[in-house]
């Protein structure tokens, strides 16, 4: 069988409207004071809202990259430079593929997730979000060549469901009771998922949304 460890370097990815820059120590100060513009906009997601806590979150979103299981970044409005948010990638998932295989010979992924994602009250229904998936699913589909992407949010969250359903991710479902929800019960998630074969039309739908 193949190797199925990853280690992927941190990447910067760089738009119009926003640039994703590898999650550090640095950006603390910043996420907290995006976080706390409205900290009721994180009812379905867990959130921190002091300095301790956000550097805890930090930490571990880097030590989850340093084992090769995530790339989390920080979303950072182009036009200011300001700390508006954060995203990554997760569960990075390398297939055990046979010997001789030409999956075998893949560096990067075979699928992977997008999740952990949040902005500020002030870049909430503006193109940060739609800018920010456009750039994440065109690395994961043509610099990874990932196989599929998929997102999961709590059930209850309606925001997050018609977001994803708005770029044109599918709905597969509802798993029940599969992670830790904010509040403390056992989650329902929605999933959502987009393939390699659905990514040009994707790309198509997300780019339109930018220029419309």
């Amino acid at each position: 069988m193949s190797d199925t460890t990853l280690t992927l370097a941190p990447v910067l990815l760089a738009g119009r409207h926003v640039r994703l820059e590898p999650l550090s120590r640095t950006h603390v100060p910043a996420l907290l004071a995006a976080a706390r513009e409205d900290p009721s906009l994180y009812r379905w997601s867990s959130i921190p809202q002091d300095v301790m806590q956000m550097a805890q979150y930090v930490d571990q979103a880097i030590a989850w990259r340093e084992a090769g299981t995530a790339l989390p970044f920080a979303t950072v409005r182009a036009a200011d430079g300001a700390v508006i948010g954060s995203t990554r990638f997760f569960l990075m998932e390398r297939w055990a593929w046979p010997a001789g295989h030409p999956g075998a010979a893949r560096g990067g992924p075979d699928g992977c997730e997008i999740g952990y994602t949040w902005l500020s009250a002030g870049a909430v229904r503006t193109a940060a979000n739609t800018e920010a998936k456009l750039l994440m699913l065109g690395h994961a589909f043509e610099a990874w060549n990932v196989h599929g992407v998929c997102f999961h949010t709590d059930a209850r969250n309606e925001r997050s469901r018609q977001a994803l359903a708005r770029i044109g991710a599918q709905f597969e479902g509802v798993l029940r009771a599969h992670r830790l929800a904010a509040d403390l019960t056992a989650r329902d998630s929605a999933r959502f998922s987009i393939v390699r074969a659905e990514w040009p039309a994707v790309k198509r739908r997300l780019t339109g949304l930018l220029q419309a």
